[in-house]
């Protein structure tokens, strides 16, 4: 049954063809035929039902008001940077600092070894990107992760993460795999003190087997609650090596929620050479993850309970309405990824969705929304006193009534817009998500046109993380036009 057309990638040549998403066997796949070779038909959800679910968030935002170029959708995705036929506005800005790594991981995005050169843009060329994303209008990006290659192996990463802070980024991520971390517990200080938001820990798993350096990322860990710097674990989730220990992931990280702030799993995306039989055999999919995760703890955290990015459009629309000024706003597409929260309790994991009425939270945040619109401070507070009444005769739900005490918390947020106690809540709940990112087998332009999670390259542009990555795969042509020094392979 067709659902939707679209347009791909010929995942050979990679020309940009028309495409179909259509359901089969409880399944959603792409397909598109290519002149000189033929048809390509890939898996693209494995779960109708759920794809179906998600589908009904779908929020297409209006782009960016000063784009950097001018382009049609037939330009798409050959023409990026960032373009004016694009939805979404920076939510996430990555910068690649190096591609120089310390380890060699096979699915990895970079390896200078691989390449043969040194990609390492100067200090200047990274404020001069960072000053480039500050520009974004209507909102610049609140956040920006420096990766890489491995971010640490730069000398001079403390000076960056410093110099973001003062250009007004408020979130600063580093994507690492800890190794350097692990070795000085005054480098993770050091980092902290300049402003360093959150350490993204490369995390494939609890035993040896799936995590070779686990001895390094324990450490890591540890180091990091001492020092007071939050940590997300990233692991990249490939069926048949490490699905297995996705609960175990997350029960790790519930039994360091002091320091843990959330796991964001990644399932492998096959951005290099790779064979149909390790497609079939390897990919793994939101609903296969969500599967995994509903198994894996024993049924607690379920598969219905996640939501897809764009859920929690209703906020940023409250938010506009209250403060009559723009705000980031995630217009995602709806199938790029899946997110929930879980309370770390004496008792155990105890999902949000178990305490609130989830689906009611969101009505209750558009009908506070639309008084609003009526206009008047008096009808702002009528409508936040009324919404959080709304919310709180549904908050209670079977044996964990504590929901109504999450909807005065977030009542009192707005009403005094004091976010330190709604920071709290945060801090004592583990984040659960997951971000598919796309490769050329199911790419979906669709998708890389509604892309939130953008890169700042050398040259002046902004790109799409997928377009970046795989289609014309943007990161080898600015590595190659900025290449440094060339290395002798291994």
């Amino acid at each position: 049954m067709l659902l939707k057309k679209t347009r791909s990638l010929c995942p050979i040549c990679r020309n940009v063809l028309d495409a179909e998403i259509f359901e089969e066997d409880g399944k959603v796949w792409i397909r598109r035929t290519c002149p000189e070779h033929g048809e390509a038909k890939n898996l693209y959800w494995s779960d109708a039902e759920m794809y179906r679910r998600f589908e009904t968030f779908e929020r297409i935002g209006t782009g960016v008001a000063n784009p950097q170029r001018d382009a049609t959708a037939a330009a798409c995705p050959t023409a990026c940077g960032l373009c004016s036929n694009h939805r979404s506005g920076t939510l996430l800005a990555n910068i690649d600092l190096t591609n120089r790594c310390n380890l060699n991981c096979s699915f990895c995005f970079a390896n200078a070894r691989a390449c043969g050169f040194v990609y390492e843009p100067s200090f200047d060329q990274i404020v001069e990107m960072m000053t480039m994303l500050r520009n974004e209008k209507p909102v610049p990006p609140p956040a920006v992760q420096f990766s890489g290659g491995e971010p640490t192996m730069r000398d001079d990463l403390v000076e960056i993460i410093k110099k973001a802070k003062e250009l007004g980024f408020s979130q600063v991520q580093v994507a690492t795999n800890g190794i350097k971390i692990a070795k000085d517990p005054q480098y993770v200080q050091n980092l902290k003190d300049a402003g360093l938001s959150t350490i993204y820990l490369h995390f494939d798993g609890v035993t040896e087997e799936t995590n070779p350096i686990l001895r390094t990322s324990l450490k890591a860990v540890e180091y990091c609650e001492k020092n007071g710097m939050g940590v997300v674990l990233v692991p990249t989730v490939i069926n048949g090596q490490n699905d297995h220990e996705v609960g175990a992931i997350l029960k790790y990280a519930a039994e360091h929620i002091k320091v843990v702030r959330g796991v964001n799993f990644q399932p492998v995306a096959f951005t290099g050479a790779a064979s149909e039989e390790n497609i079939k055999q390897e990919r793994v999919t939101i609903p296969d993850l969500a599967d995994r995760i509903e198994e894996q703890t024993d049924g607690i955290i379920k598969k219905d309970y996640f939501y897809p990015v764009p859920c929690v459009m209703p906020i940023s629309d409250l938010v506009e309405a209250y403060t009559g000024k723009p705000v980031v706003r995630f217009t995602t597409h709806q199938h790029c990824g899946a997110a929930t929260y879980v309370f770390v309790t004496e008792e155990g994991l105890v999902p949000i969705n178990e305490m609130v009425d989830v689906d009611g939270f969101f009505d209750a945040i558009g009908k506070m929304t639309d008084t609003m619109k009526n206009g008047g401070t008096i009808n702002k507070y009528r409508a936040l006193l009324e919404g959080v009444k709304d919310m709180g005769l549904s908050a209670a739900k079977g044996e964990h009534a504590n929901g109504s005490q999450f909807y005065k918390l977030l009542g009192k947020t707005l009403i005094s817009q004091n976010f330190d106690a709604l920071r709290d809540f945060h801090w004592n709940a583990l984040f659960i998500g997951t971000m598919h990112f796309m490769d050329n087998y199911n790419y979906d332009l669709s998708r890389v046109q509604r892309c939130c999670i953008h890169y700042a390259t050398p040259d002046g542009r902004i790109i799409p993380f997928c377009t970046y990555n795989s289609g014309p795969v943007y990161r080898e042509q600015v590595w190659k036009k900025f290449a440094r020094d060339r290395v002798q392979k291994e």
